[in-house]
C-alpha cells in the first residue's frame, strides 16, 4: 500500500442487523493523521460503522482495510491492542483505582511496572489530571469530565496510532464537554492520531473535526470539511444540518448586540 494510502478504509461496506440494513455500501477513507467526526440521527449507520473497524462486528458485503489490509485477515486481539476506544458510558472498573484501569492493556501486553507506572503519570498529565491527585482514585470519586479524561488516558495507555470515539463527550455538561472535547483535539495533535468520532452535536463536530461524514439511513450522503459542508453542502438534508448551527450562531449574535442579559 503507498504510504499516502487512507489509514482506514471502507469499500462498498454494508452491514445487516436482523434483516435490516444498518450499512448500505458505504464507502469511505480515513487518512493518517487525520480528525473524521460522523455525524447523523440516531440509527444511521455510525456506531455499527465504527465497529467494523476494530472488529467488533463484520461486515455482511465490502471490505474494511486497516493500514492496506483486509481486517478480516488480522487477528482481532492484535487490532484491537493498536486501536484505542473511547465511548459515551465511560466504563471504567469501579472496584479499580485510576491508576490501574488505566494499567490495564499496558499489562496485558506485558509492560515492565517501571513502564506502566511511568505512562500511568504521563496520561494522567495528558489529559489535565495531576498524578498525585488522581493516581489512587477510584471512580465514584471522580466528577464526569474527570471520569472521561481518565477513560481517554486508557486509550491512549498502549501508545495506539488510531482511537475510535463513540459519542465520547455526549453524556457531560455543556461547559465540561467542551472543555474535554478541545483538549483530546489538543492531544489528538500532540502524538499524531487518527481520530474517528461518532457524534450527534453538529457544532461539536465542525470545531473539532478535519472532516466530517454525514450519514442517514445506513448510507453516506456527503463528506467534506467545516468549511466545504458550511458553504457547500450538495444534499439538502445536509444543507438543513448545517443550518442549524448558523441560526443558532446568528440568535448568538442578537442577543449581543441587543445588551439584552
Amino acid at each position: 500500500m503507498p504510504k499516502d494510502g487512507p489509514l482506514i478504509g471502507f469499500e462498498n461496506v454494508s452491514k445487516r442487523i436482523g434483516g435490516v440494513a444498518a450499512l448500505d455500501g458505504v464507502t469511505l477513507a480515513v487518512a493518517a493523521g487525520e480528525f473524521l467526526a460522523v455525524v447523523g440521527r440516531s440509527g444511521a449507520g455510525k456506531s455499527s460503522l465504527l465497529g467494523l473497524v476494530n472488529r467488533l462486528a463484520e461486515p455482511s458485503a465490502g471490505t474494511v482495510r486497516f493500514e492496506g489490509e483486509d481486517v478480516r485477515r488480522l487477528d482481532p486481539i492484535a487490532l484491537r491492542r493498536t486501536i484505542g476506544y473511547v465511548f459515551q458510558e465511560i466504563g471504567l472498573f469501579p472496584h479499580m483505582t485510576v491508576a490501574d484501569n488505566i494499567a490495564i492493556t499496558p499489562r496485558l501486553i506485558g509492560w515492565e511496572a517501571e513502564r506502566v507506572r511511568a505512562r500511568i503519570d504521563d496520561m494522567l498529565r495528558l489529559v489535565r489530571l495531576a498524578p498525585e491527585n488522581f493516581r489512587d482514585r477510584l471512580p465514584r470519586d471522580l466528577s464526569g469530565g474527570q471520569a472521561q479524561r481518565v477513560g481517554i488516558a486508557r486509550a491512549l495507555a498502549a501508545e495506539p496510532r488510531v482511537m475510535l470515539m463513540d459519542e465520547p463527550f455526549g453524556a457531560l455538561d455543556p461547559l465540561t464537554r467542551e472543555a474535554v472535547a478541545r483538549d483530546y483535539r489538543a492531544v489528538h495533535d500532540k502524538l499524531g492520531l487518527t481520530t474517528l468520532m461518532i457524534t450527534h452535536d453538529i457544532t461539536e463536530a465542525l470545531v473539532t473535526a478535519d472532516r466530517i461524514a454525514v450519514m442517514e439511513g445506513g448510507r453516506l450522503i456527503e463528506a467534506g470539511t467545516p468549511r466545504e459542508m458550511m458553504r457547500d453542502a450538495r444534499d439538502a438534508q445536509v444543507r438543513e444540518l448545517m443550518a442549524a448551527p448558523r441560526r443558532q450562531a446568528e440568535r448568538l449574535r442578537a442577543l449581543d448586540g441587543s445588551g439584552s442579559p
